[in-house]
């Protein structure tokens, strides 16, 4: 794709969002069980069955990985249904352990992940109550570190069933960071904040497969 242009990937229902801000978008990908209008004449159209394993935002972030997308910026992710947000959540999660990163925007928030690398945010102004929390995806988190934070995580080990990240602040004209040398870490910050710099501490290999539209023998149900 060309340098500075983002590659638009409307899924499903994202199709009348994304015209309600003008936004033409390069592919619309999904089942279309949620589209009010018509779908578009100007853009690729992928149409996938409406039973199957991946759900239509995976298929949106693997159309996009196939175009040589790294890094992700993923609108209506956040509130809604909750089973849709964790889902969203896990995705973020997977693309980290390939080497991408993924941003959900919703609510004021937005969520990301890291597997063993770094988040690096500028100094930027803040008031009280700039909300930064950390969680553990993977089981266990070792050597998580937080400086420049209000709360200076150093060397600590965060597993995913006990919370100690969550609430940390930035401080006012103070660079910050979020690191961890071994596991994936989900990120929470307010949206008003710049986004940081990815650092990644080792090569990453593998990707998100192909479009997958199979409904696999695990998710076979009897008839009633």
């Amino acid at each position: 794709m060309p340098a500075n242009h983002p590659h638009v990937i409307a899924a499903d229902g994202g199709l009348d969002h994304a015209r309600e801000f003008g936004i033409r978008p390069d592919v619309v990908i999904g089942d279309f069980d949620s589209v009010r209008g018509s779908l578009p004449t100007d853009a690729g159209i992928i149409t996938l069955p409406a039973e199957k394993d991946d759900p239509d935002m995976f298929s949106a972030l693997k159309v996009g990985w196939a175009r040589g997308a790294r890094e992700f910026h993923i609108y209506g992710g956040l509130g809604g249904r909750i089973d849709h947000t964790i889902a969203n959540i896990q995705l973020l999660s997977l693309l980290s352990r390939h080497g991408a990163i993924g941003y959900l925007y919703g609510d004021g928030t937005v969520v990301c992940a890291v597997t063993d690398g770094e988040l690096a945010f500028p100094a930027h102004e803040c008031t009280p109550g700039n909300m930064v929390s950390v969680f553990s995806h993977s089981d266990v988190s070792t050597d998580v570190n937080e400086p420049g934070m209000k709360y200076q995580l150093r060397h600590a080990r965060l597993t995913n069933s006990i919370v100690q990240g969550v609430s940390n602040e930035f401080l006012p004209d103070s660079d910050a960071a979020i690191n961890v040398r071994h596991g994936t870490l989900i990120v929470t910050f307010p949206m008003r904040t710049s986004l940081p710099t990815v650092t990644l501490y080792h090569a990453f290999d593998g990707g998100l497969g192909e479009l997958d539209t199979r409904v696999s023998a695990v998710l076979h149900t009897s008839a009633t």
